[in-house]
């Protein structure tokens, strides 16, 4: 009798030791994982933008890409360059812009393409100015980004192939005679 009770004993005691708390099923995880990425609607409202705050938003952006393209002055003119040991006009819109997390097109060409034509008595500081330099080019080759707008001059800086990373202004004869279009992209 003594030995059923021992057999009863350990069989219970196994039996117990085999028991332990349920863990997180995969469903509990996913509810817990979703309720956590939901914001309340006071963090909610807190991320929203209104009207007059997005206002206020792009101008910083535009001068930001401004001081960027301007920290750049001098950079002598490298076909295809993106850094300070020279670059071309694309290239110094392309690396302006992305530093601020705006895509363009690497080419003249086709940043053309991208954001609204505008015509040139709205033209703002951060638009872009594109150019046909060349009596053969049937297309864009060329572009700056306007950083001033005075009556009716408009300063944009671009990278020259003969001067490198500099200002200019649409007053002048040769870019003025070259320019063919605005866009906005801010």
């Amino acid at each position: 009798m003594k030995h059923q009770h021992l057999s009863l004993l350990l069989i219970i005691l196994l039996a117990s030791c085999g028991v332990s708390k349920r863990g997180a099923t995969q469903s509990d995880e996913r509810k817990i994982s979703v309720a956590a990425s939901i914001p309340s609607l006071e963090e909610h409202n807190e991320m929203v933008l209104a009207p007059e705050e997005i206002k206020d938003v792009v101008p910083k952006i535009t001068d930001q890409v401004i001081n960027t393209a301007l920290s750049y002055s001098g950079v002598n003119y490298r076909y295809g360059g993106t850094n300070s040991n020279g670059m071309d006009c694309s290239g110094l819109m392309y690396v302006s812009f992305g530093q601020h997390d705006i895509s363009l097109p690497r080419s003249s060409y086709q940043m053309a393409e991208h954001g609204e034509t505008i015509p040139l008595d709205e033209i703002n500081k951060g638009d872009l100015v594109f150019f046909k330099t060349s009596r053969k080019s049937r297309k864009i080759n060329h572009v700056g980004l306007v950083v001033a707008v005075e009556g009716n001059d408009v300063q944009f800086i671009h990278s020259s192939t003969s001067r490198g990373v500099i200002i200019s202004s649409l007053r002048e004869g040769f870019w003025n005679h070259a320019f063919v279009k605005a866009a906005r992209v801010l």
